[in-house]
């Protein structure tokens, strides 16, 4: 069995500032552009049966620096949606909302956890067949990965929590005999 190589976008503004960015579609910043080029070259010779990727641009522009493609655009990649919260940080959040997580608190006018996470399993899904003979690589967003890495080790939604996951490392995900496995992460 094959692994999924999975890449959070390059750095834009509003994640080197903890803003929660789901459809404000952003430019990497110039450290986002460094750090994709770097994790290209870490990724050189490496082929994939199938590259899926977020249609923000953040997470294209990260794949074309890269070197990573031929894309296909997948929907389903797209960050978690934060509704009212968009552009907001956690303090800002928690000002009116004390306790608030993505993981656990409401998030008005955006997804449940519950949400995001059948988005993860369709990915999941989809991809599955393709592992018994070649690699995949997915490029997306921090904590719709986060999800669907709980997802891939069979936990719920939430507990892509404990998995923090910064912007254009290398993570693997993969099996030890058929059991799911993080190889790698933030790497």
């Amino acid at each position: 069995m094959r692994e999924i190589v999975l890449v959070r976008h390059g750095q834009t503004e509003w994640s080197a500032t903890g803003r929660h960015t789901s459809v404000t579609d952003l430019d990497l910043t110039p450290e986002g552009e460094r750090r994709a080029r770097t994790l290209g070259a870490r990724l050189a010779g490496r082929s994939f049966a199938l590259v899926l990727c977020s249609p923000r641009k953040r997470a294209q522009k990260t794949a074309e620096l890269a070197g990573i493609g031929p894309i296909e655009v997948d929907d389903d990649l797209v960050e978690w949606n934060y509704g009212e919260y968009e552009g907001r940080t956690t303090p800002q959040i928690r000002a009116h909302d004390t306790n608030w997580t993505v993981w656990t608190g409401a998030t008005p006018g955006g997804e449940t956890a519950a949400q995001v996470g059948a988005r993860a399993d369709r990915i999941l899904n989809r991809v599955r067949p393709i592992l018994a003979g070649a690699d995949v690589c997915l490029i997306g967003h921090g904590h719709q990965l986060r999800v669907l890495t709980a997802r891939w080790l069979g936990l719920p939604p939430q507990d892509g929590a404990l998995f923090k996951l910064e912007t254009a490392t290398l993570n693997v995900l993969g099996f030890e005999r058929e059991d799911p496995v993080i190889q790698t992460w933030n790497a």
